[in-house]
């Protein structure tokens, strides 16, 4: 795979996934926009790690209403063009139903489908607007396997996550006149540097029982199916939901 002098956004990209998708694209020639909401010195550090050049920040909370308008409009403005979108990041708030009170319910699937869902399609209709000026591209959303397994302890993720797949599909069929793939990689749990800061030794313990790989999934793992589905050659695959998950779960 060859993205030389590609331009490439990408999402949540300071640490853990979207961190290591950023340094893949960077090794394959591309320029690479590193968004973040609040985390610089570990946006400042991922880009110094950047081999190449030309790789630039962007701070920018997804989140608010007029936030995917302005980061879009201010890496085109940077670089000229967008020919890549990677909507990488997102959240996930615990909210089992039978211990939270109703605000703590209410305010987790309000701020989830917030970041999760509505700043991803108001990402893609932005970014499919700059692409559609430049003959087409490529969006890959990065989604979970909890859109599939459901999540108990957190289901607004896990809904955010399962639209996020139908919203993608839809978007293949709609864009596919316009020369614009979408594809989806459903990641399970990543050794991240969140992951080592807050599991619990039995929590680990747990997940890593769930593949038979007896481990989880490495961020490079993930980015190199995010860079598959972004490559040439891969457009006959718009529309996919690539499972990254080491077997842990396998739907039908």
């Amino acid at each position: 795979m060859n993205f030389k002098n590609k331009t490439v956004l990408i999402t949540g990209a300071s640490r853990g996934i979207g961190k290591a998708t950023a340094m893949a694209f960077a090794q394959k020639g591309a320029k690479v926009g590193i968004n973040f909401r609040n985390n610089l010195k570990e946006a400042e550090k991922t880009l110094a790690e950047l081999p190449g050049e030309c790789h630039q920040l962007f701070q920018q909370d997804i989140s608010e209403k007029d936030g995917p308008e302005a980061l879009i409009q201010r890496f085109v403005d940077c670089y000229g063009r967008l020919d890549i979108l990677v909507n990488n990041a997102g959240i996930s708030i615990f909210h089992k139903i039978d211990e939270v009170d109703f605000e703590h319910w209410t305010h987790a699937w309000e701020n989830t489908f917030k970041t999760n869902l509505f700043a991803v399609s108001n990402l893609c209709y932005w970014g499919a607007k700059a692409m559609m000026k430049n003959g087409g591209g490529r969006i890959v959303n990065v989604s979970s396997r909890g859109a599939f397994r459901g999540e108990p302890t957190k289901p607004a993720y896990g809904a955010s996550k399962a639209a996020l797949n139908s919203m993608s599909q839809s978007l293949a069929k709609a864009l596919a006149p316009h020369k614009i793939y979408i594809g989806v990689v459903a990641p399970g749990f990543t050794e991240t540097e969140m992951a080592a800061i807050t599991l619990t030794p039995a929590e680990r313990e747990n997940l890593l029982r769930e593949s038979p790989f007896k481990r989880m999934a490495q961020p490079q793992e993930v980015a190199h199916a995010i860079l598959f589905l972004a490559s040439d050659g891969a457009e006959y695959s718009s529309g996919t939901i690539i499972d990254v998950n080491g077997a842990s779960y396998l739907r039908s």
